[in-house]
């Protein structure tokens, strides 16, 4: 065993891919860590956020195989050869996807905390195709808190993005 895939306990890395952001990606994982630090620490992806790290305010939410999911509630090695994509992988280069435009169209961050994982919250529940009203907007965006307020705003852009037709990108 490699220095480079054990720790100082002895515990061996385990190897994963991940289509991460429509990149392959083989890497190392100690078996406790979450999706959350695989990011953030090992992958250098800052955008998700780790706010409670208890899966409570949605800070850290990115789309795991197209679906919701809080990156701090689950372990990297639970998802060998899944698609992942996280804030930075939404935007076409330099365009913007739909739903990140309709935020700033709609000023629906202040502080800019929860904002990435507010975004592919967004992304996720049109995708899922059950938001039709504002109260189901309101419902399904329930995990994402803000602290700062800016709900109306947020709902402003989902809903500009879903009478569009749902955030396909061109």
């Amino acid at each position: 065993m490699s220095d480079s895939s054990a720790n100082a306990s002895g515990s061996a890395a385990c190897p994963i891919t991940l289509e991460l952001n429509g990149q392959p990606h083989r890497l190392e994982v100690l078996p406790w860590t979450t999706l959350l630090d695989l990011l953030r620490e090992q992958l250098g992806l800052t955008g998700t956020k780790k706010g409670c790290d208890h899966g409570q305010c949605g800070a850290c939410t990115v789309l795991l195989d197209g679906r919701r999911i809080n990156a701090c509630l689950t372990l990297a090695v639970m998802h060998d050869g899944a698609k992942l994509t996280t804030i930075e992988g939404l935007a076409e280069g330099d365009e913007l996807h739909p739903m990140q435009a309709a935020f700033i169209r709609h000023d629906a961050f202040q502080c800019g905390y929860c904002t990435p994982g507010q975004i592919c919250s967004a992304v996720g529940l049109l995708e899922e195709g059950h938001a039709r009203t504002a109260a189901d907007i309101r419902e399904q965006m329930s995990g994402n808190l803000c602290r700062c307020g800016a709900y109306p705003h947020i709902l402003a852009a989902i809903e500009e993005v879903l009478a569009d037709g749902g955030g396909e990108q061109p």
